[in-house]
Order: structure tokens, then C-alpha cells, then sequence
């Protein structure tokens, strides 16, 4: 198969970008991440999935705590990307000095945001180089009016260094999930105690 047969559709696959943020002993943590889907078409019992890299310190904080929280970015924010999206968490505090508040789950929610989604996850499925991880709504709002940012439209106004950056980013981490995208664990999920 040639990709070029299907990127327009796979490029069409990706959701808005969100801010996943968790918590866990005592520490925050963000990503950005584009791989989220609903997961359920009951209205009362609203479920999401949300793919996680296994490389992002995120990806273990919510396998331990077992929460999340998706903040949908407004179409303004692109700054949050490089924020959030290009430097990792092992190496700073990346919600030093940005408005949160606690959410039912525990994770923090962003001030100013589209709209956040508060989740406790119930299963997980491993695919190798990523977690899929199922969860429950617990809480959710919309905040402002208007659209979500999307990753094909924050591409087109980032900056080239970001560019350049975000696309050294992602060569590393397909080298590692074209590594790792095999090594499947087929056992059941339960969350780290």
C-alpha cells in the first residue's frame, strides 16, 4: 500500500487539539494530543477515547491515577501548543503559571479553553507504541463560542521553527513507534495502584 492512497483520509481522522492534563502524587502534567473520539451515543453516559504515546510522561501519570482531562483549545491559542506540545514534562513544570482549577477527577482543568471533558478512564487497550484509553465524562463544559483549533489549521499559522521542531518531533517518535507498534501486551487493563 502507498500512504498517498489514503492520506486524505487518515488526514481527516484527527480531532481538535486538546490539552490532556492529569495529576498524580501530588504532580500536574500536559500534552497535546489530536487521537480522541466519542465512545458512546448515550447522552447521559458519555464516554471518549483518547490515544496516549507510551514516550510522554503523561501517557504514565494517567496508567497510574487512571484520570484525565481533555481541554479543547480555542482557535487563539497556539502558543499553547509549543507550551505543551514541544517540550516534555520530564523537563519542566508545563502548568507553572497557567490558570487551572481542580476537576471532579482530580486533573486540572484550563481557565481558558473551548470547553474541557473531565474523565475517569475504565480500560485501556495497549497498541504497542500508544495506549488507547476508554473513559467516562464525569464533567464537562463548554467555555467559549465559536470552533475548536484543529491541527490542520494551527499548522498553517505556526511558526517555521515550530515547524521544524514539531516535525524532528515526530520522526523520533515514529522511529520508535515503527520500533514498538508490535510488541503488543494482550493482557486486560487495570491501573497501577
Amino acid at each position: 500500500m502507498d500512504y498517498i492512497d489514503i492520506s486524505p483520509m487518515m488526514s481527516r481522522l484527527w480531532s481538535p487539539l486538546a490539552a490532556v492534563t492529569t495529576h498524580w502524587q501530588g504532580r500536574d502534567n500536559v500534552q497535546v494530543a489530536v487521537a480522541i473520539a466519542a465512545a458512546s451515543i448515550v447522552p447521559d453516559h458519555p464516554r471518549i477515547t483518547v490515544q496516549l504515546y507510551k514516550t510522554n510522561l503523561t501517557h504514565d501519570m494517567v496508567v497510574s491515577s487512571g484520570i484525565l482531562a481533555l481541554n479543547f483549545l480555542k482557535t487563539d491559542q497556539l502558543d499553547i501548543i509549543g507550551d505543551f506540545g514541544l517540550v516534555s514534562g520530564h523537563d519542566k513544570d508545563k502548568l507553572q503559571g497557567v490558570a487551572t482549577t481542580s476537576g471532579k477527577s482530580g486533573s486540572p482543568l484550563l481557565t481558558d479553553c473551548f470547553g474541557y471533558l473531565d474523565c475517569r478512564v475504565i480500560n485501556a487497550m495497549d497498541g504497542g507504541d500508544m495506549t488507547c484509553f476508554l473513559a467516562d465524562v464525569l464533567d464537562g463544559k463548554t467555555i467559549a463560542e465559536g470552533q475548536p483549533l484543529w491541527w490542520r489549521d494551527a499548522r498553517r499559522k505556526m511558526p517555521p521553527e515550530w515547524l521544524e521542531r514539531w516535525e524532528k518531533k515526530q520522526s523520533s517518535e515514529i522511529a520508535t513507534s515503527r520500533a514498538t507498534m508490535g510488541k503488543i501486551i494482550h493482557t486486560p487493563w487495570e491501573r497501577s495502584k
